[in-house]
């Protein structure tokens, strides 16, 4: 494979795996792709090395400016690889309702935490505008780039890859593609790559049962990072999607469990929202069909 120049050439081409203990029979194939392999154990490099890299070349983010962003954890924990790569200033705003794991990943990779106190340790809407609101704040300091991943479209891109991976590695047979909703981009990107070979290729978003604001739903409170805003996200498209199934934090908990108990595969409670959503479609479309979804290692 030879020697990488830096850290972030080791972004993507992850493995894709076939779940075999956790499928029930007569369930389409169910194939997983290991973005844990990532340098900080998520997907999310993929997205802030693309926002960093956008942002400099058209002159937002300049040498010696800063960097800021609010998040749970996992693009926090990116953002800080990519900017301690490029030698940038980071300002992460985050909460006690996620993993202190998290937070002390991205603290180790140097940026600078404000911590917004949550109520009973719940993500909820009023949590997730306070964080906002505050890296908002943040944002007006000069030479300040807030990289606001919500709105900065800038990052599908950087998930098209993955879709291109993923048809490649199934040699072009994928019949769904399935994937939690945060920001939406990854699911967007991965997917516009995927139809661009398979038109017919069948788009499923994830999301918390307790929140299912995609599917019409209120508002509420659950335990599933990196999930399940409370309102719609800006970059969320229904009609990019044919399908949105929602899963209970309770079950996406415990089918993360069974992943490593039974499949040896370490994964975060958004990975077993996602194969339990794979699993569904995939008994619909029977033996003969594909399904890949994404798991990611919790920080």
């Amino acid at each position: 494979m030879g020697i990488s120049s830096g850290v972030l050439q080791a972004i993507g081409n992850t493995p894709l795996v076939r779940l075999r203990r956790v499928v029930p029979s007569g369930c389409a194939e169910i194939v997983v792709k290991l973005e844990g392999q990532n340098p900080t154990g998520s997907m999310k490099d993929r997205m802030a090395q693309a926002m960093v890299r956008r942002a400099e070349a058209d002159g937002r983010l300049r040498p010696g400016d800063t960097v800021v962003e609010y998040t749970s954890g996992s693009t926090g924990a990116s953002l800080a690889l990519v900017c301690a790569a490029r030698d940038y200033r980071l300002r992460i705003v985050s909460s006690d309702a996620f993993s202190q794991d998290k937070l002390n990943q991205m603290a180790a990779f140097g940026a600078e935490l404000t911590v917004v106190p949550s109520e009973r340790g719940l993500i909820t809407r009023k949590l997730i505008l306070t964080m906002i609101e505050t890296a908002r704040r943040l944002s007006r300091q000069p030479r300040t780039y807030w990289t606001d991943q919500l709105t900065n479209t800038d990052h599908i891109a950087g998930y098209r890859p993955m879709g291109e991976e993923i048809w490649d590695q199934t040699g072009g047979r994928v019949d769904a593609f399935v994937q939690s909703v945060g920001t939406t981009a990854s699911l967007l990107g991965a997917s516009t790559e995927l139809r661009g070979h398979h038109p017919g290729l069948r788009v499923v978003a994830v999301e918390p049962a307790e929140s299912a604001v995609l599917s019409g739903g209120s508002s509420g409170a659950h335990r599933i990072e990196g999930t399940g805003i409370g309102y719609l996200p800006p970059m969320w498209d229904p009609a990019a999607v044919d399908e949105i199934v929602t899963v209970p934090t309770d079950a996406a908990e415990l089918m993360a469990r069974r992943l490593a108990r039974e499949e040896g595969l370490f994964a975060g409670t958004s990975s077993g929202a996602n194969v339990l959503a794979a699993i569904q479609v995939g008994q619909r479309l029977g033996p003969t069909a594909r399904v890949a979804t994404l798991l990611v290692t919790p920080a």
